[in-house]
């Protein structure tokens, strides 16, 4: 009876004490870009447009549903076409920096 007291005793403190240690939620500090707007979605025309309320240089980086990096490349201030022809078609996750800000969005490639 007294051991299974103590294994009682023992799970509700492995539980108790297990919950203080979870894991921190990661930071959601980032700042979204503003009047952010790239187009056309779906591509078909092997080219993308991207604008925003800042004139800003942007850093481009698009992945494939794996999340392996497939075009990486930076758009200064008085670019604004980004050319993915050598994508394949498919669904891509498209991550653009402009500053501290950033924002991610999906990208369809027909």
């Amino acid at each position: 009876m007294t051991q299974k007291y103590f294994y009682s005793l023992l799970l509700t403190l492995f539980f108790a004490f297990g919950a203080v240690q979870a894991q921190e939620p990661k930071s959601t500090s980032s700042v979204a870009i503003e009047n952010l707007n790239f187009y056309p979605n779906p591509v078909t025309n092997g080219k993308i447009y991207i604008t925003s309320k800042n004139s800003a240089a942007k850093e481009i980086s698009i992945y494939d549903v794996l999340g392996k990096l497939v075009l990486q490349t930076n758009l200064n201030v008085n670019n604004k076409e980004v050319n993915i022809g050598a994508l394949n078609s498919g669904v891509y996750i498209i991550k653009i920096k402009e500053g501290d800000a950033t924002a991610t969005r999906k990208l369809i490639v027909k």
